[in-house]
């Protein structure tokens, strides 16, 4: 049975509150350009990072400059960030859990440095991280799998061993390419369920020993096909 040995966390809209700070800076910068961000964006903003939805503007706008879109985005986001970020709901009990325990964590986010250290300077400035890595830290960032796999590496553990806690579908796929196992707490779109993915509606009553338990049966869970609901 694999044991848990790290946990990996998302950032935005998983321990802060900041997915919609960073749907907030979209519409601002897109409106910019003529285009009024709507429920059919949301895919290519939520979970996303810079360049993508700079390039996804572009797409549905025909703007030429990509480069200038994804600065104000960032800059637009950042101004926000700055402004304090909330923790969501049981994410600092159950880091404080996670430390208490021993268990190693880190936090693995697809926002660029600046905005990583913005929160983790601020609203995340008691948690004992043990690494931070931003969308700057690796060549892809989610939902590619490379920014879990890198955290793995620096954990010199298995990313079987790992357990990510992820609130988006790029940041899922992300974890699950890696062969993380995931547990999903959906913010602002639904995550499709899988072999590997536990679910729950807040980390209000997620436990260290849950966790544990997941990694533990996660290979078998996904070697039966079956998708676990609960923590």
């Amino acid at each position: 049975m694999t044991e848990l040995a790290a946990v990996l966390f998302d950032m935005d809209g998983t321990l802060v509150d900041t997915e919609v700070l960073w749907w907030e800076a979209t519409a601002e910068t897109a409106a910019r350009i003529g285009h009024r961000l709507t429920d059919a964006d949301a895919p290519e903003v939520v979970g996303r990072a810079v360049p993508d939805t700079a390039a996804h503007l572009v797409r549905v706008t025909g703007h030429t400059d990509e480069d200038g879109l994804a600065a104000a985005l960032s800059s637009a986001f950042q101004e926000r960030v700055d402004r304090g970020a909330p923790l969501r709901p049981g994410a600092d009990r159950l880091l404080a859990e996670l430390a208490a325990e021993g268990v190693p964590f880190a936090l693995v986010s697809a926002s660029p440095r600046p905005v990583v250290d913005s929160v983790v300077g601020g609203a995340l400035a008691h948690v004992p991280f043990a690494f931070t890595l931003s969308a700057d830290d690796t060549a892809r960032t989610k939902p590619h799998p490379d920014p879990y796999r890198a955290a793995a590496r620096r954990f010199g553990v298995p990313e079987a061993a790992c357990l990510a806690v992820e609130d988006s579908p790029d940041g899922t796929a992300s974890a699950d390419a890696a062969g993380c196992t995931v547990l999903v707490v959906p913010s602002m779109l639904p995550v499709p369920g899988g072999p590997g993915r536990i679910f729950a509606e807040t980390l209000e009553g997620v436990s260290v020993a849950g966790l544990r338990r997941h990694v533990a049966e996660s290979r078998g869970r996904s070697a039966a096909g079956g998708t676990a609901t609960g923590p």
